[in-house]
């Protein structure tokens, strides 16, 4: 049963999105091809991910695959038939209309199911990730005779350690939900039940907080990830970033809802 199902409205989009609350909750909708990623559902995909970030209301964002896989990747039958995989507006944005965009909003991937290649891809470009435990993630492509080029070579061994990562991307062998977690690919790894639940409340946690400081507290810490916390530069990334919150509204709002004992009121401003 799809996203949309569960929510009592046939949805037959390729992708969409829907709001709970601050919440933004994004479902890759092609469940008869496990997912699979072909130039409408680029274009489907981009445009929801899009609604998020313009919408202020939204917070955080979780990206989901209906029909009980997240995504399998390129629809290699679009490749075979030497089809574009994205739309004629979209080559700056890559892979899925997101994967060389910079989404200044958290994104929390809920792994359901099949997620190799594209699909570990997608996981790789959100911040954080729920991950049921009969999921399997990985870099298969080798097999194919091509390369993970939709950015997973490039953020796979910012999240585990490099001999991990090299003997992934070579050997293109799955990785289990319990070796994702053990080298820190995931957060989470929850019965299948429980992924979009779990990812949920991932999400409510993070909603609750200051959306401008959370927001700046993913850019310093993606920007100063291959920094040296004794480095300067790393210390002008923070300082920059410290700078412009104190000067928000938020960052009044909250000692003083903290001192009046009371719950913050944010503004996103």
């Amino acid at each position: 049963m799809t996203e949309s199902e569960t929510a009592g409205v046939l949805d037959e989009r390729p992708a969409y999105l829907r709001k709970e609350g601050h919440i933004a909750i994004i479902t890759m909708n092609r469940p008869e091809v496990k997912n699979a990623v072909n130039a409408a559902m680029s274009i489907a995909l981009q445009g929801a991910v899009d609604e998020f970030l313009a919408d202020p209301e939204l917070r955080v964002g979780i990206l989901t695959g209906a029909g009980g896989d997240f995504c399998a990747g390129a629809d290699l039958k679009e490749v075979a038939a030497g089809r574009s995989l994205l739309g004629p507006d979209q080559r700056e944005r890559g892979f899925g209309g997101i994967m060389q965009q910079l989404i200044d909003k958290p994104l929390i991937a809920a792994v359901n199911g099949y997620a190799l290649g594209g699909g570990t891809e997608f996981v790789l470009a959100c911040d954080l990730a729920v991950m049921s435990e009969n999921a399997l993630l990985g870099l298969p492509e080798v097999r194919r005779g091509i390369i993970a080029a939709g950015g997973g070579l490039l953020r796979i061994a910012r999240r585990m350690p490099l001999s991990i990562a090299l003997e992934a991307v070579m050997t293109g062998t799955p990785i289990s939900a319990e070796e994702a977690l053990r080298w820190g690919l995931v957060n989470r790894v929850v019965p299948a039940e429980q992924v979009l639940d779990a990812a949920r409340e991932l999400a409510t946690m993070i909603a609750a907080n200051a959306p401008l400081a959370v927001q700046a507290s993913k850019r310093v810490t993606y920007e100063s990830a291959a920094l040296s916390d004794w480095d300067e530069q790393a210390w002008r990334v923070s300082g920059r970033a410290a700078s412009k919150i104190m000067r928000t509204a938020d960052a009044k709002e909250g000692p003083r809802a903290f001192a009046a004992k009371r719950s913050p009121r944010w503004e996103s401003r």
